[in-house]
C-alpha cells in the first residue's frame, strides 16, 4: 500500500512538472510570435546588403505621401495597375505624377489574370502607361494560377496567354519585363524555367528560394508599417 501511494505521488509530481513545462513552452512560443509580429511591422533588409530599396503601391492604397516614402529610404516605387476585369483606375495617373514629383524611380506592375485574354490586359496597360524610356522595367505579377476561372482554362492556354502578354508589353515599353512570380504559380507552371526574364520573388524576412535561378527583386516585408501611408506597404529590395 505504501509503495502504491509513493508511486502515485511520484506520478502526480511528474505530471505537474510536465504540465508546467508544456505551459512554459507555450508561453515562449506566444512571446516569440508576438516579438516577430512586432519586429516585422517596421523591419527591412540592411541597406549595406541591399542599397536599392523601394515599395509596391497597391491600386487601392489611400493617403500615401510619396515624399515621405522617399525620406524613409525608398529609391523607387512600383505602381500596381488594377486588373483588366475592373473599371479603369481614375487615380493611377495621379499616383504616377506624385511619385515622379517626389523624384522616385517609377515602374508599373500588371497583375496577370489567366481568365482573361492577353489582348485585353495589354490594352489596359497601353491605355494607362506612357511610352517613357525613363520608367523602370514593367513587372507582371503572377499569382492566380487559373484554377479560379469560371470557364476551365488549361495550363497550356495560361502559359500561351502569359507569353503573349509579355511580348505585347515589351513591344510597348521596349524593355524586358520582370516576372513577379508567386510560389504557387511557379509550382504549377514552372515559369522561371520557361520564360527567361528577371525574377521578382516574395517571402517575408527570409530570402526566397522557390525559383530555380537567382532573383533580381525581393519583396522582403509584405506589411511594413511606416509614416508614408496609413496602410502597411510591401517593401522591396534589389539584388545586384
Amino acid at each position: 500500500m505504501a509503495r502504491g501511494r509513493t508511486r502515485r505521488r511520484k506520478d502526480g509530481l511528474a505530471r505537474r512538472w510536465l504540465l508546467r513545462a508544456v505551459a512554459l513552452l507555450a508561453l515562449v512560443a506566444i512571446a516569440s510570435t508576438a516579438w516577430f509580429w512586432w519586429d516585422m511591422r517596421t523591419w527591412r533588409p540592411s541597406e549595406e546588403l541591399y542599397p536599392e530599396q523601394g515599395a509596391v503601391i497597391a491600386s487601392e492604397t489611400d493617403a500615401l505621401n510619396f515624399r515621405t516614402l522617399k525620406a524613409i529610404g525608398a529609391q523607387f516605387a512600383y505602381l500596381e495597375l488594377q486588373p483588366a476585369s475592373r473599371a479603369l483606375d481614375d487615380d493611377f495617373a495621379s499616383r504616377f505624377a506624385l511619385a515622379r514629383e517626389a523624384e522616385l524611380e517609377v515602374g508599373v506592375i500588371v497583375p496577370f489574370d489567366p481568365c482573361i485574354r492577353a489582348d485585353d490586359q495589354s490594352r489596359r496597360f497601353t491605355q494607362m502607361v506612357p511610352r517613357d524610356a525613363s520608367l523602370l522595367p514593367p513587372a507582371i505579377e503572377l499569382e492566380a494560377t487559373g484554377e479560379q476561372c469560371t470557364e476551365p482554362v488549361s495550363d497550356a492556354a495560361v502559359e500561351s496567354e502569359l507569353l503573349t502578354l509579355v511580348n505585347q508589353i515589351e513591344m510597348h515599353t521596349e524593355k524586358p519585363v520582370i516576372l513577379k512570380l508567386g510560389k504557387a504559380f511557379e509550382a504549377r507552371h514552372r515559369t522561371a524555367r520557361s520564360i527567361a526574364r528577371d525574377l521578382w520573388l516574395t517571402r517575408d524576412r527570409a530570402r526566397p528560394d522557390y525559383a530555380p535561378r537567382p532573383w533580381l527583386l525581393w519583396s522582403a516585408n509584405g506589411q511594413r508599417v511606416s509614416e508614408a501611408a496609413d496602410e502597411p506597404l510591401e517593401w522591396v529590395v534589389v539584388q545586384r
